[in-house]
């Protein structure tokens, strides 16, 4: 692309994407609501409340609302005694994956000795792969 291309395309912005991208998963525990709804196939309240550590009930319930307005998960009700609810991610939702794997994968080649204890750098295979072969 021209760089008078460029120029024009920013002139018709009216806020930049990443930054954009940003305020809606950037909040404290969304990405980790996330990686549990696409990665470990979490769907209730409790299952996310009992696996992202440091998350309280409030800021739980905040964050999914949240990320229901954004349109990135839907929200289920079951009828009955007591009430079921379940998340789904939705379309918009899946479309934030490789995002999520990107920043897994730039931490598991670059930042190795933080992510795992014998410091080794990995790929995103050898993970997912453990975790469906653990499940």
């Amino acid at each position: 692309m021209k760089e008078e291309e460029c120029k024009v395309l920013l002139n018709e912005m009216k806020a930049c994407p990443i930054d954009n991208t940003f305020k809606i998963i950037g909040k404290k525990f969304t990405v980790h609501i996330l990686r549990n709804i696409t990665k470990l196939g979490q769907t209730r309240f409790n299952e996310f409340l009992e696996s992202i550590e440091g998350i309280n009930p409030k800021t739980l319930s905040a964050r999914l609302r949240e990320m229901e307005r954004n349109g990135i998960i839907e929200r289920r009700i079951y009828p009955g005694t007591p009430v079921k609810i379940e998340y789904s991610i939705t379309k918009k939702g899946m479309a934030l994956d490789p995002v999520l794997e990107a920043m897994a994968a730039f931490s598991m080649k670059y930042c190795a000795k933080d992510v795992f204890k014998d410091g080794k750098p990995r790929i995103l295979k050898e993970i997912y792969s453990r975790s469906v072969e653990s499940a």
